[in-house]
């Protein structure tokens, strides 16, 4: 029924138990999980996972708090990366002006970097934003003006005028466990109103658990609890949400589809 449009698998809380925590979210009907990328040490352990296990995927990627320990990973060490068969996207990149745990010129470098790697691999760029709508969305729409590239702003926080310029330049927006918090009633009302088709669902594993699970590890099996919320508020049948998120996931990450 549904996908985890990011976890990372390979962080500490999931890695030392993997095997649990895919049976669990198989149990609850998670069909496919992408491990997210944060820093390059992480990639062979991030592929080597989505190598093992079927309805795992994976993407390379530097977030924009390791982006002062990366200055030499740039566009042609991520296309070189992103040809196997189980990258299916390229990040997490962006901008993080919250906690500023990198130089924020080094930041913008590095994301421009990634979003030049998904114009020329066409795979998509997921977004990390936080505290930096202008100039996220500065840099998608000068990158965009020099050729195309798919791509989600994931774990969305951000306010109802950044979801209409996402939507705008063509991206999705995945929702996480955060949207069933009691003070997240802007983004509640932001999710309210996405359309279907642009639509899809994450956990973030380990962080973020959602109600019922919160002050828990966060797992993948978790999406389900996210799903069930999320369709309830914005009156949707439980199987269109999930369904529908399903199929904008194998949509945006072509690749899922063999």
């Amino acid at each position: 029924m549904f996908a985890d449009s990011h976890c990372h698998l390979n962080y500490k809380g999931l890695a030392e138990q993997q095997p649990e925590i895919l049976a669990r979210a198989r149990g609850r009907g998670v069909e496919a999980m992408l491990n997210i990328a944060t820093r390059e040490s992480e990639w062979d352990a991030v592929l080597a996972t989505a190598e093992r296990e079927p309805d795992v995927w994976a993407t390379v990627g530097i977030h924009p708090h390791e982006a002062d320990q990366h200055p030499d990973v740039g566009t042609a060490r991520l296309i070189e990366r992103a040809q196997h068969p189980r990258v299916v996207g390229i990040g997490e990149s962006g901008l993080d002006y919250f906690y500023d745990h990198s130089d924020r010129d080094r930041q913008q470098a590095s994301f421009r970097a990634h979003l030049a790697a998904c114009r020329a691999t066409q795979l998509p760029i997921v977004v990390h934003t936080r505290d930096a709508e202008a100039d996220t969305a500065r840099i998608l729409r000068e990158e965009l003006e020099q050729g195309a590239f798919p791509g989600v702003i994931h774990c969305f926080t951000a306010s109802g005028a950044f979801a209409d310029i996402a939507l705008d330049l063509g991206f999705y927006i995945s929702i996480s466990g955060i949207v069933t918090f009691k003070n997240a009633k802007d983004l509640q009302e932001t999710a309210a109103r996405l359309p279907l088709d642009r639509l899809l669902i994450e956990t973030d594993a380990p962080f973020l658990a959602p109600v019922p699970h919160r002050g828990k590890t966060g797992e993948p099996a978790f999406v389900a609890d996210t799903a069930a919320f999320l369709a309830d508020l914005r009156g949707e049948p439980l199987e269109t949400l999930a369904h529908a998120t399903r199929a904008n996931f194998h949509t945006l990450f072509a690749k899922t589809r063999g």
